[in-house]
């Protein structure tokens, strides 16, 4: 390639990454396309149907189908596995971060009426990490990456109001943390300034920077469990299950949008870097602090119906509504430098749309101890194309699912679920073309006593 061509394709790539970040992506936009491999293996149905503690992360109300006088331990991990890829100008990148781990466990107890526990759970979250040397990086010499988790402790109870019906809901203690290391055009950068204080905010809201080829702003811890950026909060949810017959059960829940404190790094965790002049390495170097403001989890509500039609098989169905139109209006963030002094504040247009999800499942009983189960979990893109990122692509929409259950001993089950995303393509305003599909596993065994 050319000098000249690759300075041209530098200036250009920099200039479509500088464009609205969203955060980062698990399979339904944000959140996890099922919870616990039972509900997952029938396409993330979850709301009228027994599917063990992960009834919690859903559809309270559920964790009270369980026998009168009896508790639950279930240990589970998922394993999340996105194949990302972008394009531009006969340029391709493929993301590194192939595989995230999600561990879980939940208890509860039955007795009498009431049913209650605890149990932790991830909600979603997902990253991407693109080489140093690919076009995503702007000629910058660094990697660069995302990765966002959210998670729940969560206590919930059920109370069985009447023979037939029971209402549930729970209380989460929340926390999210990010990471992210971002190339981009200085000019474009600077645009999206809100305002500005000090020497810094001069410096940016001036256009000091313009002559760069490249800027970054990176915060990373490289933990696999945490990020840079972190905050703590709150979230609710309430559910109902009513009892129809022996054999319809209909399901309802509303997930509250969570209540997280901003997300900020430690004081100097953070940088922002460039090279003005379009020197070779970073001639500007400041190192601070980034503050994520009022990153929030949507509002869900679902509905929900199970059939068991023969002794053998169950068939259920969900369909839920995300909020994201809430959630997701714009993504705002702060940073405060601790080197040359001063702020600046970015707001990044989000504007996705609320998404609906329906989720159609069956299990069939095999024999006594087997258990096969199958699923569609059907969704379409929240995020319009003028918004998306190569760094954060949540564009995958409907999976294909199956699972398996079997029955270890009188006490112990194991159970298993594989999701299929087949791949999506969307092209940026910028050019980029972003595809991504997802293989996904979740695993769990339970105990009962």
């Amino acid at each position: 390639m050319k000098k000249q061509d690759f300075k041209f394709r530098t200036v250009a790539v920099a200039a479509a990454l500088a464009i609205p970040m969203t955060a980062a992506m698990a399979t339904n936009g944000m959140l996890m396309e099922g919870y616990g491999p039972i509900s997952t293996g029938m396409g993330g149905a979850s709301q009228a149907i027994d599917h063990g503690n992960a009834g919690m992360s859903q559809n309270p109300a559920t964790l009270g189908m369980m026998p009168d006088g009896t508790s639950r331990l279930d240990v589970a991990f998922g394993i999340l596995g996105p194949d990302v890829k972008s394009s531009m100008m006969g340029m391709e990148a493929k993301s590194g971060g192939t595989s995230y781990l999600m561990p879980a466990f939940g208890y509860v107890k039955r007795n009498g009426a009431y049913t209650y526990g605890v149990g932790m759970f991830a909600q979603g979250g997902m990253g991407t990490e693109y080489e140093a040397n690919s076009f995503l990086a702007a000629g910058s010499g660094d990697a660069v990456r995302s990765e966002l988790g959210v998670g729940n402790v969560i206590f919930p109870i059920a109370y069985q109001a009447t023979p037939n019906l029971t209402l549930g809901a729970t209380l989460k203690f929340m926390w999210s943390s990010l990471d992210m290391l971002m190339a981009a055009s200085p000019a474009q950068l600077g645009a999206m300034v809100t305002g500005g204080t000090g020497a810094l905010g001069g410096a940016i809201g001036g256009g000091a920077l313009n002559t760069a080829t490249w800027a970054r702003i990176n915060f990373s811890d490289d933990n696999d469990f945490t990020g840079a950026a972190k905050s703590t909060g709150f979230g609710a949810a309430i559910g109902g299950a009513f009892k129809v017959s022996n054999d319809v059960v209909l399901g309802a829940s509303y997930q509250f949008k969570s209540s997280l404190a901003d997300m900020k790094t430690a004081s100097s965790a953070a940088s922002m870097t460039a090279n003005p002049g379009a020197a070779p390495t970073a001639t500007f170097v400041d190192n601070g602090q980034i503050t994520i403001i009022d990153f929030q989890m949507p509002s869900v509500l679902a509905m929900g119906v199970s059939w068991q039609t023969s002794p053998a098989l169950l068939l259920a169905a969900d369909i839920k509504t995300i909020g994201w139109s809430d959630s997701m209006k714009s993504f705002k963030m702060r940073y405060d430098s601790s080197g040359m002094g001063g702020s600046v504040s970015f707001a990044l247009p989000q504007n996705w749309k609320d998404q609906t999800v329906l989720n159609l499942g069956a299990a069939w009983k095999a024999s006594d101890v087997l258990t096969l189960r199958a699923g569609l979990n059907l969704a379409d893109n929240p995020i319009p194309n003028d918004y998306v990122n190569p760094l954060f692509p949540a564009t995958v929409k409907s999976h294909a699912t199956l699972g398996v259950g079997y029955k270890l001993s009188a006490a112990g089950d194991f159970n298993a679920s594989l999701t299929m995303a087949p791949k999506v393509t969307v092209t940026t305003p910028q050019g980029i073309d972003i595809s991504h599909a997802q293989t996904n596993w979740q695993f769990m065994y339970s105990h009962r006593f």
